[in-house]
């Protein structure tokens, strides 16, 4: 198998000459018919035309739903893995896993990759180059990948929809961990101090500050230090007014973020989020998805003394506390 690194891996036109009239209007990148252009910019608007017969998986061209086809072959297997591949670019990158190989090194840093492509990208860190700008505003990113997210905050569009609640993200990454922390019982993050678990990583740090009491954010104007960035960005508002206040243009209500500020101009107009069960009507999302337990008999917090299961949160800590109390456990909430 050959692992030696080859032009393949960069991505180089043939015929540095050849004229390409038709422009991208988003990144100026030229192509030499329009068709070429046309599925080039379903990369910026992030429309998928092209679906595979296999696995229904979409893609944004013709050419990628052609090498994706391979996949589902045996035309190009590792035969380390049995992983099968798009291409035979594809399969010399990947058997890089099991050689170790990076033969593509940073001149800025030494830093050593895989491929051609991440020693681009890692290489616009130093340079500060960033080629990909945003046609409805002056903004800049580095990677493709987060202009196309960057564009679905001014489209408002949000593609990827959760299958279990119907709630819609705007990156498959936000579904991921939407569909862990809400829909999975799963717990594999635990606590070294007292062996709870969590499900995600970030409920785990904020946790363990508990048992630590550390503050890693202080405030560069005094000596107050705070376990929460956002509790810091409230500090620096209200005590050294520094940051920029959200204020309602309709009551003049001030706000440390723009998200608070959001949720507050609901409550100025209609209630957009109907019960589909009762003709009641909701200012947000939350709202109404805890409204909807009322109709429904799903329990998903169970108390852990005695595994009574309760609609809400708020109910089984309550009761919770009774059972430590009948029990005669001494300050078991302290722990927790």
């Amino acid at each position: 198998m050959k692992t030696e690194p080859d032009s393949n891996d960069m991505t180089v036109h043939p015929d540095d000459n050849k004229r390409r009239p038709h422009l991208c209007t988003v990144c100026n990148k030229g192509f030499t018919t329009k068709r070429y252009m046309k599925e080039h910019r379903n990369r910026h608007t992030g429309e998928k035309l092209y679906s595979c017969t296999w696995c229904e998986k979409c893609f944004t061209t013709r050419s990628s739903l052609s090498s994706h086809m391979n996949a589902h072959t045996d035309k190009y297997k590792c035969n380390e893995c049995g992983k099968c591949c798009q291409s035979n670019q594809a399969l010399t990158i990947h058997f890089r896993v099991h050689s170790g190989e990076k033969p593509f090194e940073c001149n800025d840093c030494g830093k050593r990759f895989a491929r051609a492509g991440c020693l681009v990208m890692h290489s616009r860190k130093h340079s500060g180059e960033k080629p990909y700008k945003c046609h409805l505003c002056d903004s800049a990113f580095r990677l493709s990948e987060s202009l196309h997210h960057h564009v679905r905050a001014h489209t408002g569009d949000k593609p990827y929809k959760c299958s279990l609640c119907n709630k819609s993200f705007s990156h498959c990454s936000h579904l991921y961990a939407h569909k862990r922390s809400i829909h999975s019982s799963r717990k594999r993050y635990e606590c070294p101090y007292c062996g709870k678990h969590f499900k995600t990583n970030s409920h785990l740090n904020r946790h363990v500050l508990i048992h630590t009491g550390a503050k890693p954010h202080s405030c560069k104007h005094c000596s107050d230090r705070f376990s929460k960035p956002d509790q810091l960005q409230t500090h620096l508002l209200r005590s050294h007014n520094e940051g920029t206040w959200s204020t309602c243009h309709i009551c003049e209500k001030k706000f440390i973020s723009t998200g608070n500020l959001k949720l507050h101009l609901l409550r100025h107009g209609v209630k957009p989020y109907a019960c589909s069960e009762c003709p009641k009507l909701f200012y947000t999302a939350g709202e109404l998805t805890h409204h909807q337990l009322v109709h429904s008999d799903f329990k998903q917090f169970c108390c852990g003394l005695c595994n009574k299961g309760f609609k809400r949160k708020v109910a089984v800590v309550k009761h919770f506390k009774k059972c430590a109390d009948n029990l005669g456990f001494i300050d078991v909430l302290s722990t927790q």
